[in-house]
C-alpha cells in the first residue's frame, strides 16, 4: 500500500465542500500483457461473473470462473514457485487474521506473453467488527436462509483457513525431474 489520503475539494457548481478518502495501492499489472484477471476469495458462493457477450480480457473474473476455466486450462506452477506462493499467502494471511482483517482477495493476472502469473493480496481493509459478527450469525441461521451453509461473512480465522486451502487447490503443481513418478503407495 502506498498510502491512505483524504482529499477535500469544493464543487464549483453547487459550492458544496466534498471529502473523499482514497487508498493508493501498487498496480500489479502495470506494463503487463494480462489476458485474464481473477479476484479470488476461496468461496464459490455468489462468485461467478457472466461472461456472455463480453471480452474476458476486459472483465475481472471470480472463483467459479477460474474453476470452470481450470477444467480445460489449469493454472500450473513449478514446485519452487508453489512453495514461495504458498508461504507468502500463509504469512500474509496470518498477519491479516491477527489484525482481525477479512474479506481480502488474491488478485491474479495471467500474462500469456511472458507465460507468468502475477499475484497479490488486495482489498485488505475490512475488519471483523460487531456488525460483521452479527451478519455472520444472521446469515448462518435459518433466518438468513443459510442453514447448513457456510455464510459469506466469517471470522478472520475461518476466512484465512478457507482462503489458504482454496488458493492451494487453485494452483496445481507441475511435476519436475525431482518430483518422481510415485507409485501411489505410501511408504
Amino acid at each position: 500500500m502506498a498510502g491512505v489520503y483524504r482529499i477535500g475539494y469544493k464543487n464549483a457548481t453547487t459550492n458544496k465542500a466534498q471529502r473523499m478518502d482514497v487508498l493508493v495501492m501498487e498496480n500489479l499489472f502495470y506494463q503487463r500483457n494480462i489476458t485474464h484477471k481473477f479476484d479470488l476469495k476461496g468461496s464459490i458462493r455468489n462468485r461467478l461473473v457472466n461472461t456472455s457477450g463480453k471480452a474476458e480480457s476486459e472483465l475481472v473474473l471470480l472463483d467459479e470462473n477460474l474453476l470452470r476455466m481450470a477444467c480445460s486450462s489449469p493454472l500450473y506452477v513449478r514446485p519452487h514457485s508453489k512453495t514461495v506462493l504458498s508461504r507468502a499467502i500463509q504469512q500474509d494471511t496470518a498477519l491479516l487474521s491477527k489484525q482481525l482483517i477479512m474479506d481480502y482477495s488474491l488478485l491474479v493476472g495471467i500474462d500469456s506473453v511472458a507465460n507468468q502469473l502475477i499475484v497479490g493480496i488486495i482489498d485488505y481493509i475490512r475488519t471483523f467488527t460487531w456488525d460483521k459478527k452479527l451478519e455472520t450469525i444472521i446469515k448462518g441461521s435459518v433466518l438468513g436462509g443459510g442453514a447448513g451453509k457456510l455464510p459469506t461473512v466469517v471470522s478472520p480465522e475461518v476466512y484465512r483457513t478457507r482462503f489458504c486451502l482454496a488458493m492451494d487447490r487453485y494452483f496445481l503443481l507441475t511435476p519436475d525431474r525431482w518430483t518422481g513418478l510415485g507409485l501411489g503407495i505410501d511408504p
